[in-house]
């Protein structure tokens, strides 16, 4: 089976990649430093020719409101655009828990808008929303950070290793369409704050957490819904401490 991902040298795209080829897939990795520009459609059309599934795990360049919801929604409606000339069979992408719960931030509405053009769609497609990645615990600090001190909310959290989201992914693009929504995260919940100064701890990192109930996380308030999945998500198999193992050894 052909199979393009889009935003295929980043860091899940990669892991994707790597497992669909394992298991004896033709798969395109596209960005637009291959040729592949779903911004500008430079590449685009020629890429899907003959792709029977299309996964979408590309970020934009830039968080910033306008521009992230430029993005989404332009590479968004020519992707789509693109892959119903080409008789693609199945979209799949990857999305954020509670997305569609977290209005205040700019990121969430646009992969919001982004999730209803798909749905809105012809294409047969599979929405996958994962929880924060482990590999995310670093931005999150240094956005928090104010000198040696990283002010935090002790609203739960539970978030899952990126090579969980990739097999998850990998597991619903060899699939047939779900043509719904569906989530994954860790096995385990963690306050914010405390999550985070065990981050940092175990990377002989000096900075302290002040736990602020108010705190602002990119932007919004969080509570304890916030950041953690609904009723029977699929679960990651990778718990923080084997996480923390696999970075030790990597370094």
């Amino acid at each position: 089976m052909k199979i393009v991902v889009i935003g295929g040298t980043g860091l899940i795209g990669t892991k994707l990649v790597n497992n669909l080829r394992q298991l004896g897939h033709e798969v395109v990795a596209a960005s637009p430093r291959l040729g592949i520009n779903t911004i500008t459609g430079e590449g685009l059309a020629e890429a899907l020719v003959g792709t029977q599934v299309v996964v979408d795990v590309a970020n934009s360049p830039s968080f910033e409101d306008k521009a992230v919801l430029e993005f989404f929604e332009t590479s968004g409606r020519n992707l789509l655009a693109a892959e119903a000339g080409a008789g693609v069979g199945h979209h799949v992408a990857l999305s954020v828990v509670n997305a569609d719960r977290l209005p205040d931030s700019g990121y969430m509405r646009a992969k919001v808008a982004q999730e209803k053009l798909i749905e809105d769609s012809k294409i047969p497609y599979s929405i996958l929303r994962a929880t924060q990645f482990f590999e995310f615990l670093s931005a999150i600090a240094q956005s928090s950070t104010d000198g040696q001190t990283v002010r935090l909310s002790p609203a739960l959290i539970q978030p899952i290793a990126s090579d969980d989201v990739a097999a998850a992914l990998t597991k619903i693009t060899v699939g047939e369409p779900l043509n719904s929504t569906i989530e994954v995260a860790g096995p385990e919940k963690f306050r914010l704050d405390e999550l985070v100064q065990r981050f940092l701890s175990a990377n002989n990192d000096t900075r302290k957490v002040v736990t602020d109930i108010h705190a602002r996380y990119f932007g919004i308030e969080l509570n304890d819904r916030s950041l953690t999945p609904g009723d029977n998500p699929r679960i990651g198999a990778t718990n923080f401490a084997q996480w923390l193992g696999h970075q030790a050894k990597a370094a």
